[in-house]
């Protein structure tokens, strides 16, 4: 079932709430609007926001702690601008079926061009930071906007060890912290039981 009433919150590097949104309508309005990027349902919720270089945290839950899925998005509404995304992960608790954890990403580009991205699904090294019930063995695959299945991964170190060690991305140990469509549900390098897992795209 869906979440009937999403609420996100955005906190900074510190974990000072920095912003937070009920129902869209209800402030910046005009502004969301003018980005064509509007959710279709009053009820839904956005945030507006400049932000300076730094690392955020988005956390979505539902108004009175009703549950259900969501989906949160992220989007550069101003190309232009001398900063840009580098890192988007999602942390969730993984099921099976229906319950695997879906992320997604859009690439823009002429056609041609090539963008070499990294896509990592992080399981046991969340044991570090604290995660009591992490993923213990997470596969991945990354599928175009077709559905096909254009690369996949089990362990990261049985394809391009060499290549991800090269990135310094490589899954380790972490530590606590507060012109195509690509979803990907351990680690790939392409050119262009339950429990929880962390889904990153560097």
């Amino acid at each position: 079932m869906f979440l009937p009433h999403p609420t996100p919150f955005l906190f900074d590097h510190t974990g000072a709430l920095i912003a937070a949104n009920d129902n869209w309508k209800d402030t910046q309005q005009a502004q969301i609007q003018a980005t064509g990027l509007a959710p279709p349902n009053n009820l839904d919720a956005a945030i507006l926001i400049t932000l300076s270089p730094g690392a955020y945290t988005v956390f979505l839950q539902g108004k009175a702690m009703v549950t259900g899925i969501g989906l949160a998005e992220v989007y550069d509404v101003d190309p232009s601008a001398n900063a840009q995304p580098t890192n988007l992960s999602a942390r969730a608790f993984v099921g099976t079926g229906n319950d695997v954890l879906i992320g997604g990403t859009i690439i823009r580009g002429n056609g041609t061009s090539l963008l070499r991205v990294l896509v990592r699904a992080l399981g046991p090294s969340l044991a570090s930071a604290g995660v009591t019930t992490p993923l213990a063995n997470p596969t991945l695959s990354l599928r175009d906007a077709n559905g096909n299945v254009i690369a996949s991964n089990d362990n990261w170190k049985d394809l391009q060890q060499a290549a991800i060690a090269a990135t310094g991305k490589a899954p380790r140990t972490i530590m606590n912290r507060p012109s195509l469509g690509y979803s990907h549900r351990e680690t790939t390098l392409p050119s262009l039981p339950e429990k929880t897992e962390l889904l990153e795209l560097p």
